[in-house]
């Protein structure tokens, strides 16, 4: 059974990096030659509302589908042509009913936000089309960006309304293998069995070939399958699959009747040329837009406009939240560059110091909990038997000399609590500390942080991501307590620091300090080289399972 197909969104998506601003003679050739290569479904363009755009021709952003009548040419192996809507971006109630002479297939896009605040309004859209006599298919935009849950919540609506497709979609080129294992099960079992399963990457990996071979083969031969492609894999920032790529595998691999060399011959004739003006394909930038699932223009401002290094592009990404990376928003840009250059330094000499500090030395990471009271006889036991150097965590411990322990502060309030007895010792700050003495040693706050927890800043974090750094993995625990909302002071000394206002915060502390030490953890080579000296509440994370 031949139950693939392939959908070539050249002039539609990958007409996006150039406004989809083609000329009509061209739209019409590359239509045309890619039907003659039995390509399945061509997408053409847009649909977009009259007040978005003003349409005037030599352009793929329509406002009406008897615009696009004049680019479709009825062929003997029953080419489907389709455009794309973006909900929100049409209005639905203007649509003309299916009539033979325009595109036959609509697809629709929706955002998780969408559908959040206007669920009900969307699949009466979704129904629309399919009352105006045309062929739906569903594409929920960034289908990793949904829990499985959700994903489910969005089935059961694809079921109820029954489209020709629904749309597995990696907008922002975020996925990988397991991703597409994971979420086309889930689909494929939940999904009526008689809807095809669309499936659009962007190629921020250079996985998108990859994926489209397993996402056939898990299909099985059995359940639909369209593979969306592009001429040349043209796209904004790093593309999509490359139809050429995808149709030389499904012709010797598939024994599919597509036409290579006419597809060859369509890159020859238009490909280049645009390629000579705008640029697309792999790029480091484009692979920090698929760590942190960017939106592709946040990546072209910062690259091209503010003329960054790949390490700050992947700095200032991390800072924009999460929902607001998948849109741009230039003013929050430049402030998030002030605020990233605010703190940024250049802390390889910090590196070499520190490291050689503590080179073959064992070591004491010694954190201000309740226990280093109780313990002290043990903990200075360990220190002189092992002639231990000790790291203390925003404090200065009295336990050992300055010459053999190094302070590493990374709250300013810590900091200056401490100020009467940091004389003599070796400090080191990290760079979110702004009033520190010019004898610190000051590493870069970008470098040891993880935006993706809300407790990113916690300072023993910090460290250990700086040791990591520095190759570094072997060492004890001292004080690192965790927090219990039931103890009068968490801290060694009373009224050591004011934390009770935070005393509600507790166990969500607790929650997203294991959550982090668990990531760290996975990067160990041993996690047994991790000790404890007193009780902790972390302790199970770093036990050999």
């Amino acid at each position: 059974m031949n139950n693939v197909k392939i959908l070539d969104c050249t002039l539609r998506d990958g007409g996006r990096i150039i406004n989809c601003e083609f000329k009509d003679n061209e739209i019409t050739d590359i239509s045309s030659r890619l039907a003659a290569a039995n390509i399945d479904i061509i997408e053409v363009g847009f649909l977009r509302d009259w007040r978005n755009v003003h349409y005037q021709g030599n352009s793929t952003f329509f406002t009406h589908v008897e615009q696009i009548r004049p680019f479709i040419k009825k062929t003997e192996n029953h080419t489907m042509y389709v455009a794309f809507i973006d909900y929100g971006m049409f209005d639905f109630d203007s649509l003309s009913p299916y009539d033979g002479t325009s595109v036959e297939g609509l697809r629709v896009g929706f955002t998780k936000k969408n559908l959040a605040a206007s669920r009900d309004d969307i699949i009466k859209c979704l129904k629309s089309v399919k009352e105006k006599g045309y062929k739906l298919f569903i594409q929920g935009v960034n289908t990793p960006g949904y829990t499985d849950a959700e994903l489910l919540e969005i089935i059961k609506i694809v079921n109820d309304v029954k489209p020709f497709g629904f749309g597995i979609v990696d907008t922002y080129g975020s996925m990988y293998v397991e991703d597409i294992r994971r979420i086309f099960d889930l689909v494929n079992h939940n999904l009526n069995e008689d809807i095809t399963i669309d499936f659009h990457s962007h190629n921020n990996f250079q996985l998108s070939f990859s994926f489209a071979q397993e996402i056939i083969n898990l299909s099985g031969g059995v359940r639909p399958i369209i593979i969306d492609a592009t001429l040349n894999g043209m796209g904004k920032c790093a593309g999509n699959l490359n139809t050429e790529l995808i149709v030389d595998y499904m012709v010797r691999k598939k024994h599919y009747n597509y036409d290579l060399d006419s597809i060859l011959d369509i890159i020859d004739d238009y490909m280049y040329a645009i390629k000579q003006n705008h640029s697309w394909g792999y790029s480091v930038p484009a692979l920090m837009a698929g760590i942190y699932q960017a939106h592709p223009n946040n990546i072209i401002y910062l690259t091209e406009k503010m003329r960054l290094a790949t390490k700050d592009i992947k700095y200032i990404l991390s800072m924009i939240e999460p929902g607001i990376r998948q849109r741009y928003d230039y003013d929050n840009i430049q402030r998030l560059y002030a605020e990233y250059n605010h703190t940024k330094v250049n802390d390889r000499s910090t590196l070499d110091f520190i490291k050689a500090l503590l080179e073959n030395r064992t070591i004491v990471v010694m954190l201000p909990g309740a226990s280093i009271k109780e313990y002290e006889q043990e903990i200075r036991s360990y220190i002189q038997d092992h002639d231990a150097f000790v790291i203390s965590v925003n404090f200065i411990s009295d336990i050992t000399t300055p010459q053999n322990s190094l302070a590493f502060f990374g709250s300013e309030k810590r900091y200056i609590k401490m100020n009467d007895k940091r004389e003599g010792s070796y400090v080191a700050v990290v760079s979110n500390i702004l009033r520190h003495d010019e004898n610190d040693l000051v590493i870069n706050y970008e470098s040891v942080i993880s935006r993706n927890n809300e407790d990113f800043d916690n300072t023993m974090i910090m460290l250990l991501n700086f040791l990591h750094r520095i190759n570094i993995t072997q060492f004890a625990i001292a004080g690192f307590d965790g927090y219990d909302a039931n103890q009068t002071n968490n801290y060694y000394q009373d009224n050591l620091f004011d934390e009770q206002k935070f005393a509600n915060r507790y166990e969500e502390l607790n929650a997203n300090i294991r959550k982090m030490l668990r990531e760290y953890a996975k990067g160990l080579p041993n996690k047994a080289d991790i000790h404890f000296l007193t009780p902790s509440i972390y302790k199970n994370i770093f036990e050999q399972e």
